[in-house]
């Protein structure tokens, strides 16, 4: 099995239910891309199901540990996303009905459902899976990993045991990366820019996409920097017509833009974004209030991306917007 790292306490907590019977049928794992939620998934999962548990938390040899980790275990379901938004539809969650229904093959008697990175799922959908949630089968589990809870309604939510994960430290992230087999220079790198986000660590490292949006980020902040407004729309149009992309890459600008307001306030403060130079740059040309209207338009500019607004048009205002707070 697979060393998490940091989030003891949430671990522990669900080690404690398994324990002590008290197993929560519905739950909803939050935290940013990287910080450990689909980890914690799958360790509540082997909690359930291991063979030899102790004290709750599980023994990560048996077959049932095994073959979780390996996800090939026949009654953990992953269920498929789809569509042109790579959402979980209605028809999914109709199969998902079905299938819950149907009773376990294993010997613990336990059948997990794990919906992975759930992002706008359809209310429908959503409308649709809350009667199975509200009144599962005994045998039946449901997990949701998410950026945050208020992506479903409050309905679902009512229903589900909610959790966070919480970042690592950044000497633990080293530690994981080491274990990983990483090379230092690698991890000292790959730390710099994401902390003690370890899965992001690994992707910045084995990934050449997440890499060069490390490099645009700071490419976004130097033009910002400059007031150079030419170079800023030129470097905003590259992020192509793919939301997904998109709202990765205005959530890294946001991240910087973040940092710039805690220095303004405090140099020495402590940065999350990828790019702590280009922060401190760009604290020393605005003030904090300017760091938080460029926050709202970066946050206004992915509202309207998630409002089918064309993308290039939403940019093109969002680097004008941009200029005219730092102008």
């Amino acid at each position: 099995m697979k060393k998490i790292y940091g989030n003891r306490q949430l671990l522990d907590i669900l080690s404690g239910m398994a324990a002590s019977g008290k197993t929560a049928h519905s739950v909803i794992i939050s935290g940013e891309k990287g910080s450990g939620r689909k980890l914690a998934a799958k360790y509540y999962t082997q909690a359930l199901m291991c063979e030899s548990p102790s004290d709750g938390k599980p023994c990560g040899v048996c077959n049932a540990c095994c073959n979780i980790e390996k996800d090939i275990h026949p009654d953990v379901i992953y269920p498929e996303k789809t569509g042109k938004l790579g959402n979980f539809s209605v028809s999914t969650a109709r199969d998902v009905i079905a299938d819950a229904y149907v009773r376990p093959n294993n010997s613990s008697g336990c059948k997990v459902y794990i919906f992975a990175d759930c992002r706008h799922v359809d209310t429908r959908t959503q409308n649709t899976l809350l009667k199975l949630i509200e009144e599962p089968p005994e045998y039946a589990y449901f997990i949701f990993t998410c950026d945050s809870k208020a992506e479903f309604l409050s309905t679902i939510v009512s229903r589900c045991v909610c959790f966070s994960t919480s970042p690592c430290t950044e000497e633990e992230a080293a530690e994981a990366l080491v274990e990983s087999g990483f090379g230092q220079e690698e991890i000292r790198a790959a730390v710099s820019c994401f902390h003690g986000n370890i899965g992001m660590c690994e992707s910045y490292i084995s990934d050449e996409g997440v890499r060069k949006s490390v490099d645009l980020t700071k490419s976004l902040a130097d033009s910002i920097i400059r007031k150079d407004e030419y170079a800023l729309c030129v470097r905003l149009f590259s992020l192509g017509r793919e939301r997904e992309d998109v709202r990765e890459q205005l959530s890294m600008l946001d991240k910087l833009v973040r940092d710039a307001a805690v220095l303004v306030k405090d140099p020495g403060g402590q940065t999350i974004g990828c790019f702590r130079e280009g922060a401190a740059a760009l604290a020393k040309s605005v003030t904090a209030y300017q760091s938080a209207r460029l926050h709202s338009c970066i946050e206004k500019a992915w509202r309207a991306v998630e409002s089918n607004v064309s993308i290039p048009l939403a940019l093109t205002a969002l680097g004008a917007e941009i200029m005219e707070i730092v102008g």
